[in-house]
């Protein structure tokens, strides 16, 4: 049984989460506590499994606390926070300091026992928690505490080292039993090439494509102080790449950062992020990456032009296309979701649309996550000739998503997260 401490100031939510927990026959309640503080006194003394935390409280608010966790017995932390463009930055904060992974505080759904929510909950702290019981947090005190005397401030995971001894603590190793199917909605399975959006996503991004989008360009001339304009050179590559597009879901904010931060200023490519976070939190997302990138990040939108220089992140509780019109350069076609999709942003949809555009001329790398997301589109696009990368194991927070499009037989080359940067650019250079 996976043993969980729930940390909230709140004791009506506290008390919905103990119900859930007590209510699941793999779980464990290991102890509550009201503030940071007794949440760090109590991890020590108990040893759960899984942390649940909320952000803001008293004493020590949440961040703080699992900053101290993971200094004095690393655990997961899975973070609960405010649909907010405040709670987006508090969460992210959180990750900065070690959380795995966050979900939204709903008191509403968990009031009502919404069968989703629920089964949402139990089962990323059952992953989480398996990624703790397989050796996650094994060398994590020593890496964390190097990260926090390197880094000094989140401004300085600019810097590559820094950022590679801040996820070195991810040495999660799950095996492939570790995937509760029970819980995990396989929403991909209605997809097929070449409609791989369905009837009604089909028939709008057909309309679109056939009127012409209204086009819109940003300017590209950001330049960052220490921008890595050399030694790289992209002038001599003969390769066929037109654009980098990379998934990710648990662990991915902390691996995007790892792999992004080291891209060069002068990149040729423009480069697609499709990172499983609701809406509120994908714009701060893209906010904080900006700050700490060579290139340009911005929260994708209608109209967008598929431009060199630029990092588009998929925005939240929507689908991002690829699309091309009337000649037109591929430009970003953003939808509603469709009911039925799980994945809000989706990565099978952005990679299979990106098949349709690019052809053989994308290279997709599929990053930590949870469940399967990216498997149908990694397939399309190994099909039109383009070429596929995942993470490894060993560096993964949750296996799932990298795990399915190796086991499918899509992945070309495995790499840990700190090697991505270097191979990304050795292979763009060619």
């Amino acid at each position: 049984m996976i043993r969980v401490l729930i940390v909230d100031d709140s004791s009506f939510f506290r008390k919905r989460l103990i119900e859930i927990v007590n209510n699941d026959p793999d779980l464990e309640l290991a102890g509550e506590a009201q503030n940071g503080k007794e949440a760090v006194r109590l991890v020590k003394e108990l040893r759960p499994d899984v942390v649940t935390m909320d952000v803001e409280m008293p004493v020590l608010n949440g961040i703080d606390a699992v900053r101290q966790i993971m200094q004095v017995a690393p655990t997961p932390v899975l973070m609960f926070s405010s649909l907010t463009r405040e709670g987006a930055q508090s969460t992210l904060d959180a990750l900065d300091a070690g959380a795995m992974d966050f979900m939204p505080k709903n008191f509403d759904d968990i009031a009502r026992r919404k069968e989703e929510v629920i089964a949402s909950i139990t089962n990323k702290i059952k992953e989480l928690g398996r990624a703790s019981r397989y050796g996650a947090f094994a060398s994590a005190k020593k890496a964390f505490v190097e990260h926090s005397q390197s880094a000094g401030s989140r401004s300085s995971l600019h810097s590559s080292q820094a950022t590679t001894s801040f996820t070195s603590r991810f040495g999660a190793s799950t095996s492939s039993s570790s995937l509760n199917k029970s819980y995990q909605k396989d929403t991909t399975s209605s997809f097929a090439r070449p409609s791989i959006l369905g009837s009604s996503a089909t028939s709008t991004a057909n309309k679109i494509s056939t009127s012409g989008p209204t086009l819109r360009t940003e300017p590209l001339n950001k330049t960052l102080p220490g921008a890595m304009n050399g030694p790289v050179s992209f002038a001599g590559r003969t390769n066929n790449y037109q654009l980098l597009a990379i998934g990710s879901s648990t662990g991915g904010p902390v691996a995007l950062q790892t792999v992004l931060t080291g891209i060069p200023a002068n990149f040729p490519l423009p480069i697609l992020v499709i990172q499983h976070m609701p809406e509120a939190f994908t714009g701060p997302f893209a906010k904080r990456l900006d700050q700490l990138c060579h290139l340009r990040v911005v929260e994708a939108k209608e109209g967008d032009l598929i431009l060199p220089g630029t990092i588009y992140v998929a925005p939240g509780a929507r689908q991002m296309l690829v699309a091309e019109g009337n000649g037109k350069k591929p430009y970003l076609h953003i939808i509603p979701s469709p009911e039925n999709l799980n994945y809000r942003p989706s990565v099978d949809i952005t990679f299979g649309t990106a098949a349709k555009v690019y052809g053989s001329k994308v290279l997709a790398i599929v990053l930590t996550g949870m469940g399967h997301d990216g498997e149908k589109g990694s397939g399309m696009l190994k099909s039109s000739g383009s070429v596929v990368w995942a993470q490894n194991e060993q560096t993964c927070v949750i296996y799932g998503m990298p795990k399915a499009v190796i086991d499918a037989g899509h992945v070309s080359k495995i790499l840990p997260i700190n090697e991505f940067t270097q191979e990304i650019i050795q292979e763009v250079s060619k």
